[in-house]
């Protein structure tokens, strides 16, 4: 009979501190850590099945798991999982429940009465919408604008949670009496996730213009969480990919032709991919070209054209 070495559940002492202790988020919302499954260790556990057992010789666990986020292999990741418990204001929320790569269990307002907390707008917090993001904001509104709308918000919310539980109250429905509530209305979940499609929901949520609510809450997550519970992973995922650029193939050639001093040709090379005018022509905004220009700028290199 085959003989198996004893395994034992991996812990992670820095996690375990944590577990159950509430991360506050935002004006009443919170994250905190119900239970996890796996660790670094579990990474490497994992890649050592299936690149056999030579490549220990070969490299360190720190190595190895810098290896893997490096070329994006991404299985061994997927071993380790964490169940999160969140309160969230709804819109965020929305957002938050797009990412399809999570068992979710959320609170419902069919069966239980709606949470009686609502995420709150001081009047320094109102943004204004971005000129250059449909999507995004720039900038707060002016003091005098802010104090209006903190006023209208406040009465606005006591009005719907008034309403709703009169309606509560005069036996109506649940699931009809919520249905006037307000966006910023918070509600729970638990939510299970492997440590992969995690790094990909932080990636794009700690993002500088990922909406402020739903960054809040995957910063936490990440500075937090993730950091204490898979520590040499993190560090690689910040290196590799947070902070990381990729270059297209377009990128590459103009960058070459400006590290070389070749500015025309790099011109050049922009107006054949169109991503700049014709010479002479007024220059207009275009999406691809203002990203290449925002790499050349963390390179410290010289925008071409402008």
């Amino acid at each position: 009979m085959q003989e198996f070495e004893h395994l034992e559940r991996p812990q992670v002492p820095a996690l375990d501190e944590i577990l159950g202790e509430p991360f506050n988020v935002l004006d009443d919302g919170f994250v905190r850590v119900v239970d996890y499954m796996g660790s670094d260790d579990s990474i490497v556990q994992a890649a050592r099945v299936s690149y056999g057992k030579g490549t220990k010789k070969l490299r360190q666990d720190r190595g190895l798991i810098r290896y893997l986020l490096r070329h994006h292999h991404t299985t061994p990741l997927e071993m380790c999982e964490i169940k999160l418990h969140v309160r969230v204001p709804m819109d965020a929320w929305r957002q938050w429940i797009r990412h399809r790569t999570a068992n979710v269990n959320e609170y419902s307002t069919r069966y239980s009465i709606a949470i009686d907390a609502v995420q709150r707008t001081l009047p320094g917090e109102w943004r204004m919408q971005a000129t250059s993001n449909r999507q995004g904001s720039e900038g707060l509104a002016e003091e005098e604008l802010g104090t209006h709308f903190t006023a209208q918000e406040t009465e606005l919310h006591e009005l719907s949670r008034r309403v709703y539980i009169e309606r509560i109250e005069a036996g109506v429905a649940r699931e009809q009496a919520r249905k006037d509530l307000p966006l910023a209305t918070y509600t729970e979940a638990y939510w299970k996730i492997d440590l992969h499609n995690l790094l990909h929901f932080l990636y794009l949520r700690m993002e500088s213009h990922a909406q402020y609510e739903i960054r809040a809450y995957a910063e936490v997550i990440g500075n937090e969480i993730v950091k204490r519970w898979c520590p040499v992973a993190w560090e690689a995922f910040m290196d590799y990919q947070f902070h990381g650029m990729e270059l297209t193939s377009l990128d590459s050639r103009v960058i070459a032709a400006v590290a070389a001093g070749a500015h025309e040709k790099a011109i050049d090379i922009a107006i054949e991919e169109e991503i700049l005018p014709p010479r002479g022509e007024k220059i207009t905004r275009n999406m691809e070209r203002e990203e290449l220009e925002e790499k050349l700028r963390r390179l410290g290199m010289r925008i071409p054209w402008e």
